[in-house]
């Protein structure tokens, strides 16, 4: 059988460059034939031992060919002598006449000739004098063919690539360029992702799954007079799991699984991105029942009549209403869904998000510390890690952080441990990686004057005294004084993982990240600019308090947040110039109330500040265990694990 299957491979392959070889080896051959006819050549000489040829009486005939060359013909008799032996060549072609003995070229035709009379009127010649001009026909053209033959192969050339796609796709070919980018997963395509690998999103993966069940058994559902769906949009913030569901679904799914980005129907010709819709939808409907997955849609879903500086003839948009009409257009019966993927859901056509078009939401939320623990067991598989490593200690270590921050945090880890020489990875490795993820690389050998390090110092030892104190503020985890980053320092928080935020639990939290300048003004009797990430922090949450979340009772309870997006095409305020006022008043005095809250605060424990600031700048690191020691047990502390998670 082995033979069998190797004996086609050993024929070779008809190619069209063997016509186009055949025809120029067709065209040599008739120049070099024809030239080795009419155009023989005889042996080198010179005008001198022409001359003296000719005065001898070996001449017989002169041919002046072209007027700039000379080939001589001897006598009979002359052909004979020994020193002209050399000169007598073999005939290649019988038919092709006599050949001369000699050939040369010379300068100016009017002195030759007269030479020549002069020679054979003095010494009483019969040679004969003839003129000729060769020319070569095959070769005048081909010289004249070849520019045409050159241009016609170059665009026979450039077609074929154009035209030709790789396996017949559509590729971005001229002759394809209305043909669907979409790539093809089906059985015979080996998709490694399942949904095995898909940790945590249980909800979204249980909507997900069941869309994969519809078209292997649509008659479990059809069979009570139920339909399945158009369409499932899957709605995230990056990094949650979106695109990585997709491709469980590609690799659970028995059926074609069209993939594509919303970029792949974007293009510059006019009209191109709608051909493409319409072919990617004939393609799913063709290999029926399909999946067709488009990832990133808000490319081509966009709002539309919101972009004013856009023309009349807008191509993405043209594309959308394809999109609309295609999702509307085929039949329940026809089993094609389509899955897509956004972060930026409030800025899509109200249109395209109505049942009918994608009958279900699949919300992808950020996972919580179960969901963690189970992502990083999925991405701890491939990893060398030591035994008994807490996989609860690292979940609760990384508060906010998403399916694709975890990976990264294994990753990162991985890294650390092989620098480290390390046989595997450790829990300080996991620790290291997060500190490198969320602050930054460590800067040890940045320069920082005495005076610059004491001011951080406090300002950092600040921080951590105030969160110690207040009931709702983040207890702290670590504190450190290394630069990392771009910050000279930075402190790590457990964050509570809360489900809704009270004005008391947001107003700790702002005077704790004010401590840090308060405890600036409180030792030095003087802020720095160090404060700045502060700032924004505490200013943004103000901001949010009075104008989104409606917890100022001055300006009541309103809120100026517009969930659907519309408000960043609006030019106008929605309030007043009297409200905005009162709205920079209220959020300056909630900052400045919490700013002497943390100074008062700072004042009181002055001595315990300094204590610790002093520890800090000795030991550059310090943990909870350093604050207990100065402060004693934290009274608001709640019965969890120590040691927990970390935030900046």
């Amino acid at each position: 059988m082995a033979n069998d299957k190797n004996t086609p491979n050993k024929k070779p392959k008809f190619s069209p460059y063997w016509i186009y070889g055949l025809i120029l080896a067709i065209f040599l051959a008739i120049n070099l034939f024809s030239g080795g006819m009419s155009a023989t050549t005889g042996s080198p000489t010179t005008p001198a031992q022409f001359f003296e040829y000719l005065r001898n009486g070996d001449v017989e005939n002169v041919q002046i060919v072209n007027k700039r060359e000379a080939k001589v013909f001897l006598t009979d008799a002359a052909a004979q002598l020994e020193v002209h032996k050399n000169s007598v060549k073999q005939q290649l072609l019988p038919m092709a006449g006599k050949s001369p003995n000699y050939q040369f070229e010379f300068g100016d035709l009017q002195n030759f000739e007269n030479n020549l009379s002069e020679t054979v009127r003095e010494n009483e010649l019969t040679t004969s004098i003839n003129y000729e001009t060769e020319q070569n026909v095959w070769g005048d053209f081909l010289l004249t063919l070849l520019p045409f033959v050159l241009i016609i192969g170059v665009w026979i050339f450039i077609m074929r690539r154009m035209s030709s796609g790789a396996g017949g796709g559509a590729g971005g070919q001229i002759f394809n360029i209305g043909k669907s980018k979409a790539k093809l997963f089906d059985q015979n395509t080996e998709v490694k992702t399942t949904f095995k690998d898909v940790a945590g999103l249980e909800g979204a993966k249980e909507e997900v799954q069941e869309i994969v069940d519809f078209l292997k058994h649509p008659e479990k559902y059809t069979s009570l007079g139920g339909k399945i769906p158009k369409g499932a949009l899957l709605v995230g913030q990056p990094g949650t799991g979106k695109t990585l569901l997709a491709k469980a679904v590609a690799g659970e799914a028995k059926v074609p699984f069209f993939s594509l980005s919303g970029s792949d129907f974007v293009e510059m010709f006019v009209g191109v991105g709608a051909s493409r819709v319409r072919d990617l939808f004939k393609q799913a409907k063709e290999k029926s029942p399909s999946i067709i997955f488009i990832d990133e849609i808000d490319a081509i879903g966009r709002a539309r009549g919101k972009n004013a500086m856009s023309g009349s003839n807008d191509e993405r948009e043209n594309t959308l209403n394809q999109l609309l009409t295609e999702m509307d257009g085929f039949g329940t019966n026809t089993n094609v869904i389509v899955l897509a993927a956004t972060n930026r859901a409030d800025i899509l056509d109200k249109a395209l998000m109505r049942a009918g078009r994608f009958d279900r939401q699949i919300f992808v939320d950020l996972p919580d510390v179960r969901e963690r623990k189970e992502i990083f067991e999925v991405h701890l598989r491939p990893l060398k890690k030591a035994k008994g490593l807490d996989l609860d200690f690292l979940s609760k270590q990384t508060p906010g952080f998403s399916g694709a921050d975890i990976a990264n945090v294994c990753n990162e880890a991985a890294l650390i441990a092989a620098r480290k020489g390390n046989k595997s990875v450790e829990k300080q490795d996991f620790l290291d990686a997060v500190d490198r993820i969320v602050g930054g690389l460590e800067k040890k050998n940045k320069i920082i004057t005495p005076s610059e390090k004491r001011a951080v110092a406090f300002h950092e030892a600040g921080h951590a005294t105030v969160s110690w104190m207040l009931e709702h503020a983040a207890p702290l985890v670590k504190v450190t004084i290394v630069p990392r980053g771009q910050s000279l320092g930075a402190a790590w928080y457990l964050p509570e993982e809360r489900l809704i935020v009270r004005p008391n639990q947001m107003l700790d939290e702002m005077c704790a990240a004010l401590g840090g300048r308060a405890a600036e003004k409180v030792i030095f009797n003087q802020i720095s600019t160090g404060a700045l990430s502060d700032l924004e922090k505490v200013t943004k949450q103000a901001r949010a308090m009075v104008t989104i979340y409606g917890l100022s009772e001055k300006v009541g309870n309103l809120t100026y947040y517009d969930s659907s997006g519309q408000s960043e095409y609006g030019f106008t305020k929605p309030y007043s110039e009297q409200t905005a006022e009162l709205i920079d008043k209220e959020i300056s005095d909630i900052i400045e109330k919490q700013y002497q809250r943390a100074i008062e605060l700072l004042t009181n424990n002055k001595e315990k500040l300094t204590e610790l600031a002093e520890v800090l700048l000795d030991k550059e690191v310090i943990f909870k265990d350093n604050l207990e020691k100065i402060f004693g047990k934290r009274p608001f502390d709640k019965n969890v694990s120590e040691d927990t998670n970390e935030e900046e």
